[in-house]
């Protein structure tokens, strides 16, 4: 089955004007110059925890009861490099019954013939666990992503950690970790009851000495070497993502005929040793 938005009453999402011109697996970051100003001003502040060597902002919940514009940039008007057939949308970038959809869809915007969706929050994060709930549509050529990043655009070196769904096989999610602009730490891990036909919950717990990714509460990978941990404050990005090039990865492209979407009804991070702010938290269970 696919997942469709919900057909009740759907709040369209202005971009923010300062919305970075930031990427995803196309590993192309392109910037603004609000963004350099708003890099140079600083986008994190620094909040107390515990063994914190990175400043990070405070812990938060976002059910998207509303959308906080505040925390959420929306990427709108450009395109990562050649390797994406879509264009950023602010009207890909939906609310809906407390659900938030990035949609992919035909529309011919700028030298594109589809648009697709794209946030990013305005502050960085550092040690903790960060978790999302999230639902895919289904289709080949497509990556509907959760992960951090930063990198030049804040004048920062290129860390990122990811959750990756390749939408053309929904019983698996890649995770990922960059360093320094260094990858190759890439792994496929199963969704057993697909990532299309309910929500499922995706978290990484970042420390200074691990990483490790979950699945519905479920360890599936973990990092210890030193050399592949990320050591830079992030901001967390939810996109969606086409390709008409990238098939070896992303599989053949094919219009998919109708609107797509990936939906997102939470998101949190808990700063490292700060208690769990929801009871089906990972950071209840997991230290």
């Amino acid at each position: 089955m696919n997942s469709n938005p919900k057909p009740t009453s759907t709040t369209a999402i202005d971009a923010s004007p300062f919305a970075h011109r930031t990427g995803q697996s196309g590993r192309r970051r392109l910037v603004s110059l609000s963004a350099l100003l708003l890099a140079a001003l600083g986008s994190f502040v620094a909040a107390p925890s515990y063994s914190q060597d990175i400043p990070t902002s405070p812990s938060f919940v976002d059910e998207f009861k509303s959308f906080d514009r505040t925390r959420w940039y929306v990427s709108d008007g450009w395109n990562n490099g050649s390797h994406q057939n879509c264009t950023w949308a602010k009207g890909m970038v939906e609310l809906s019954d407390s659900v938030l959809s990035l949609g992919f869809e035909k529309q011919t915007l700028k030298d594109r013939d589809y648009v697709c969706g794209e946030i990013q929050t305005k502050q960085r994060f550092g040690y903790g666990t960060y978790e999302a709930r999230l639902k895919t549509d289904t289709g080949s050529g497509l990556n509907a992503a959760f992960f951090t990043y930063i990198g030049p655009s804040d004048k920062q070196p290129w860390d990122e950690i990811d959750f990756e769904i390749l939408t053309k096989d929904t019983s698996k999610v890649q995770v990922n970790a960059y360093i320094a602009g260094k990858g190759k730490n890439e792994k496929l891990v199963d969704v057993p009851s697909g990532t299309e036909n309910a929500f499922n919950d995706y978290a990484f717990v970042w420390q200074k000495d691990s990483l490790r990714w979950y699945v519905n509460g479920q360890l599936v990978n973990t990092i210890t070497d030193p050399a592949k941990l990320p050591s830079h404050a992030q901001k967390i990005f939810f996109s969606f993502w086409g390709s008409d090039t990238m098939t070896g990865w992303l599989g053949a492209f094919a219009d998919p005929g109708r609107k797509l979407s990936l939906q997102v009804e939470r998101v949190a991070f808990t700063a490292l040793g700060e208690p769990c702010q929801f009871p089906e938290s990972l950071a209840c269970s997991v230290k």
